[in-house]
């Protein structure tokens, strides 16, 4: 995508199921639309994306878009680990 410019955020007590869009990610480039990997309840969100988006080029593993209160914790065992993320996109 390039450096990221800007995170459309959703707002805490927002409700997502497991593949649904919950905001965006903007570049210079593209854009790109952010889906929640679990089912669940937003119950925080990272606001310091907000004024600096530039974050998650600098530590994406690190940096955070919102936490969720899963409502079936069950969904977490059809998600990829990094390796397995790592093998799906060398193919």
């Amino acid at each position: 995508m390039g450096d990221i410019t800007y995170v459309d955020l959703p707002e805490v007590d927002d409700e997502f199921e497991a593949g649904e869009e919950f905001g965006a990610l903007e570049s210079v480039k593209a854009a790109s639309d952010l889906y929640c990997p679990v089912s669940g309840t937003v119950v925080e969100v990272n606001e310091e994306l907000d004024d600096t988006p530039e974050k998650i080029n600098e530590d994406a593993f690190g940096s955070w878009i919102i936490k969720v209160r899963m409502s079936n914790p069950d969904e977490l065992k059809a998600l990829l680990d990094a390796e397995g993320y790592t093998k799906l996109i060398e193919k």
